[in-house]
């Protein structure tokens, strides 16, 4: 894990025209935005206004019916989501999807998965490249759990913690697979005050230590609004407004949307 400095480049990520609908329901209406490489991207907008519709469109959990993403130059109308954690695309949800019976460290190590190159009889026996390999992924996940601060529950079943932890084990999960691209959806839903500070500390320490780009889907303005390079905010699947934090804060359809009667 080395410190590769906080620089924000060109464009890693570019959504054009996606729109998405379930039946008659339509999730996404023709939206347009990029990522640039380094940045912290945020998505806002009331509930119901398609911004995890839109991660699961980046990361293959849903097809748009129309619009095109481009990943690294590559243009594409769909990609399953195993093709987008190869190439670098690594996500944390809303509700925690762990192994709840599994340990912190264990956790982590389903990360490496990816990362893994020895075979399943090498593997099963544990020897030779296997037990090499295993070592080396293991010296890196303790890295993330020194780096998150998540020692002293390294080998705690992550059902026995409290919610905070939790998200705190799923982040590291996710960085355990070197990501390019980190989505990260509500992490800071269902913490208290010092949950989300240490949640935004982790979050600006992991874009400017190790380069990694990040867009998330936040609830608390504040938080969005002190942390992200660019904000982009939704309402009934569509794009309201889209810029750096001073103008999406005096964007008129923004505040119409947060303190209208609408929601």
């Amino acid at each position: 894990m080395e410190d590769q400095g906080r620089q924000i480049g060109d464009v890693l990520l570019e959504v054009e025209n996606i729109s998405l609908s379930f039946g008659a329901v339509r999730a996404i209406s023709d939206v347009s935005f990029d990522i640039k490489k380094g940045e912290i991207r945020a998505i806002i907008g009331p509930n119901g206004a398609g911004k995890t519709s839109m991660l699961n469109c980046i990361n293959g959990f849903y097809h748009p019916q129309q619009g095109t993403i481009t990943y690294k130059g590559n243009k594409r109308s769909a990609m399953k989501p195993h093709e987008a954690a190869e190439q670098g695309i690594a996500r944390t949800f809303q509700n925690v999807a762990l192994f709840k019976g599994m340990s912190t460290l264990d956790n982590i190590m389903t990360g490496r998965n990816l990362k893994m190159k020895s075979g399943l009889l090498s593997s099963m026996l544990w020897w030779g490249m296997a037990e090499k390999e295993e070592l080396e992924h293991r010296r890196y996940v303790e890295d993330i759990i020194d780096f998150l601060e998540i020692e002293a529950i390294r080998k705690t079943p992550v059902g026995r913690l409290p919610y905070g932890l939790q998200k705190r084990v799923e982040l590291g999960r996710a960085l355990a697979a070197e990501p390019e691209l980190l989505l990260l959806d509500e992490p800071m839903a269902g913490m208290n005050l010092e949950e989300k500070e240490d949640m935004c500390r982790f979050i600006l320490d992991v874009n400017d230590e190790f380069g990694t780009t990040i867009c998330l889907i936040e609830h608390d303005m504040g938080v969005v609004m002190d942390i992200s390079d660019r904000v982009m905010v939704l309402d009934y699947g569509g794009k309201i407004g889209d810029g750096v934090p001073e103008e999406v804060r005096a964007n008129q359809n923004v505040i119409d949307a947060y303190l209208g009667g609408g929601h």
